[in-house]
């Protein structure tokens, strides 16, 4: 039997499991199918009822394309949203095997990284990251702006109530 804790945590992995499944446009059968599932079972687990490891995480994640390490940071984050968001580009996926490369290459010297210096060094990657999303953006929007004149009816990439009138 579950504690309130665990019911709390499979309640995050079922919301993301669920997100994601229907982001990519599956059905239960499809998805239990995939994982060699009976439906009910797959339908017990993707609700949080089924006993969740992590090896059908890995499962459910291979099945949808998805991120694995991602879905499982949805406990920690309280964010089931954050698995649906990695879903793609696999971010956690990828920290997680940089982190791997980190800790073969240092060894037992990973102790001697500083807490500061960690906070440093993410903290700039963040920032890196949160500027290279603004700034593709932006240059979308402004490439649009400037070269939407080129096409007869085309209108800027902000304007807004565009829509056709017999």
């Amino acid at each position: 039997m579950k504690n309130e804790q665990d019911e709390k945590n499979a309640a995050l992995l079922s919301a993301a499991m669920r997100a994601i499944r229907l982001d990519r446009r599956l059905r239960t059968s499809e998805v239990a199918r995939a994982l060699d599932m009976p439906l009910r079972t797959y339908e017990h687990f993707e609700a949080g009822r089924g006993k969740m490891t992590y090896d059908k995480i890995v499962r459910f994640a291979q099945a949808t394309n998805s991120d694995p390490v991602a879905i499982l940071l949805t406990i920690p984050l309280k964010s089931p949203e954050f698995a649906l968001r990695c879903a793609d580009n696999k971010l956690m996926t990828i920290l997680t095997i940089a982190l791997g490369e980190l800790n073969e290459e240092l060894g037992n010297d990973i102790e001697f990284i500083e807490p500061g210096t960690l906070i440093g060094v993410f903290t700039r990657v963040v920032k890196d990251l949160t500027n290279h999303v603004a700034n593709r953006d932006l240059f979308a929007e402004t490439w649009l702006n400037e070269k939407s004149s080129k096409v007869d009816g085309a209108r800027p990439a902000g304007a807004r109530n565009w829509r056709f009138k017999p």
